[in-house]
């Protein structure tokens, strides 16, 4: 049998406080199957923990709060509060969060109160109409993606991390870093450790997580990534570093989309190490380069100690420098910064084929840019395996 329970104000949950909340003292326990829909705020001050059906929150004009001393743990829940769902307390879910309509909104001054996914949990019908506007938590995965944004766009972070992660927060800021308002913390966007990056002065990303992960940051057209590169491989991810207090290139594993939108994936790295994360690209966009062709170049990959590895000519006078490889359709196959004749015929781009399988014969373009001596050095590149 399914029960559904409409809940305006159950006096033996607690006192009602000006006919405007329900307030928990006790425990409440939600069987299988039982649905239950709270259209007021839920002060939560005793055991709301073992449910099992689904628990709902639904408003019109007026926001919900749920607040309390106590973190409730649901299994389903649904929101449908087009005003919002403000979040003074944690909440905890084991299964699916239905987001129907409306923001779920925390405080993004601190990370204390989250929405957080345990386990297995998992949501669906995000959108820029309904989404987290703060922190997002997961508690036990390796992968996830925040459906977090502001409160007009949503703007996703993924995590892909190399263990299970006991612990991870993450909220998303449309504010320049230099002045962040919300964290009362300049990060500046000149404060680089390398000259040869730009950092986005739009937005950016808090993200908690104390295990090696790559990180996805998405950009869309408020992001403004033109003004970051020229080109799709030049969009990377940055961060700002704890221990040097300033920016670093976290780099670019894969670029997705067009510089309206898409998506940028990073090399791995521990994420608690940075206050924040954002677009960055390459900081020499508007100055021009001298353009030299080089020879073309040969490469036979096969182990017998000839034509193994990608041997160019002057590497050694310009240590800053960048090397990208393309496919005859253009695809970004390989990229590495600072390169060091290591190539060896595997691509290091998901994107292109699985990392680190090697490269189907055929020719390639590359370019190398030598950034200390100011010159971009192009030229073609057969593989035969």
């Amino acid at each position: 049998m399914n029960y559904r329970l409409i809940i305006l104000a159950l006096l033996f949950f607690g006192n009602i406080r000006a006919q405007d909340s329900v307030h928990n003292f006790g425990a409440i326990q939600i069987h299988n199957n039982a649905e239950v829909g709270f259209h007021l705020d839920l002060v939560n001050d005793g055991s709301f923990e073992q449910t099992t059906g689904l628990v709902g929150f639904y408003g019109n004009d007026v926001p919900l709060t749920i607040s309390g001393a106590f973190a409730p743990t649901l299994y389903d829940t649904e929101i449908d509060v087009p005003a919002g769902l403000n979040l003074q307390t944690t909440v905890n879910v084991n299964n699916n969060v239905n987001l129907v309509t409306g923001d779920i909104r925390t405080a993004k001054s601190g990370t204390a109160v989250y929405s957080n996914f345990l386990d297995d949990a998992f949501y669906i019908g995000e959108s820029s109409a309904s989404k987290i506007d703060g922190y997002g938590g997961m508690t036990n995965k390796s992968t996830f993606v925040f459906p977090v944004g502001n409160e007009e766009r949503l703007r996703p972070l993924t995590i892909e991390s190399v263990a299970i992660n006991a612990m991870a927060k993450c909220a998303y800021f449309f504010e320049d870093p230099n002045d962040s308002k919300t964290l009362n913390q300049s990060f500046l966007t000149n404060r680089k450790a390398t000259d040869f990056i730009s950092v986005s002065d739009r937005e950016f990303w808090r993200l908690e997580s104390d295990v090696p992960s790559r990180v996805t940051l998405t950009w869309d057209m408020h992001s403004n990534v033109r003004s970051l590169g020229e080109y799709l491989s030049d969009i990377k991810v940055v961060g700002w570093s704890k221990a040097e207090n300033q920016w670093v290139n976290l780099g670019n594993s894969a670029v997705e989309g067009g510089m309206a939108y898409g998506s940028v994936t990073s090399e791995e790295f521990v994420p608690s190490d940075y206050e924040i994360l954002t677009l960055g690209g390459n900081d020499d966009r508007l100055e021009t380069y001298d353009t030299v062709d080089l020879d073309n170049y040969f490469m036979t990959p096969n182990g017998d100690g000839t034509n193994d590895m990608l041997e160019l000519e002057g590497i050694a006078e310009s240590p800053n420098n960048l090397l990208e490889i393309f496919d005859r359709y253009g695809v970004l196959v390989y990229s590495k910064a600072n390169y060091r004749n290591d190539f060896n015929g595997q691509s290091n781009r998901e994107s292109a084929i699985q990392r680190g399988r090697g490269l189907a014969s055929g020719i390639y373009f590359y370019i190398l840019t030598m950034h200390d001596l100011r010159q971009k050095h192009q030229g073609y590149l057969y593989i035969s395996n």
